[in-house]
């Protein structure tokens, strides 16, 4: 059996998708280590080094997807375009702006760990997941808000009085409404009256199917997403089982 031209080509394609995975981890790592104290000036020196290299590559990226884009403005405005605008634009900034006052711009660059989901099968399978699910966990998201919003008005009311400092108000109460019903509890505001126990009770037990049900939605969504690609599998299997060269 003869390699194919197009074979050749996904082999060249996925050694620089591996070569860009690498370069993103760099980065990371890069990051991270200008954060320790102390760092000598060699070492300051070579994660500028680091930062400036990587930054030429990706935007050598950007201009190529940019490019070859058809329209050229749809990739440039889709999610995966704008990450990567965002992940090059703090060094561009900052070397015409003194960005050391403004933190977030240069945090902008951790955006390059969302590069990965381009490269990541993984990562493509779990966007094509959410995609599927996408109406159901909207309306989750709306459903579940509006229980957050209850649990926070509920416990305001029943322990205003109680403990004015910790429920001052139903936007204090938030936080209570946050911790209780993703089942973390901190701790920090606890109800100490007979009625705010009892609520909380029903909202511990709202706060499981909060959990649990965007849970099973994804599980399904995967499911879906994965035997999607394998359909997609053999139908590129088939179309280079009957092209030439076989």
């Amino acid at each position: 059996m003869t390699i194919t031209r197009d074979e050749h080509g996904r082999a060249h394609f996925g050694r620089l998708e591996g070569a860009l995975q690498l370069l993103i981890l760099v980065n990371l790592i890069a990051f991270s280590l200008e954060t320790l104290p102390g760092l000598t000036p060699a070492w300051e020196h070579g994660l500028w080094v680091v930062e400036t290299v990587s930054v030429i590559i990706f935007t050598v990226e950007y201009a190529v997807r940019v490019a070859m884009s058809r329209p050229r403005s749809g990739y440039a405005w889709s999610f995966m375009g704008v990450i990567d605008l965002v992940s090059i634009l703090p060094y561009y900034l900052g070397a015409a702006f003194d960005l050391r006052s403004m933190r977030a711009f240069r945090l902008m660059r951790v955006f390059r760990i969302f590069k990965l989901a381009r490269y990541s099968a993984a990562m493509r399978r779990y966007h094509l997941a959410f995609q599927y699910a996408k109406e159901e966990l909207v309306l989750f998201g709306a459903a579940a808000l509006i229980v957050l919003y209850l649990a926070a008005v509920g416990i305001y009311y029943f322990e205003n009085e109680a403990q004015p400092t910790v429920y001052a108000s139903v936007f204090h109460s938030l936080w209570w409404a946050v911790v209780t019903l993703t089942t973390v509890g901190y701790g920090d505001a606890v109800p100490l009256t007979l009625g705010g126990r009892i609520f909380t009770g029903f909202v511990l037990v709202a706060g499981l199917g909060i959990v649990a049900v965007p849970t099973g939605l994804l599980a399904a969504a995967l499911s879906k997403a994965r035997e999607h690609e394998k359909e997609l599998e053999k139908a590129e299997k088939r179309l280079r089982d009957s092209g030439p060269g076989h």
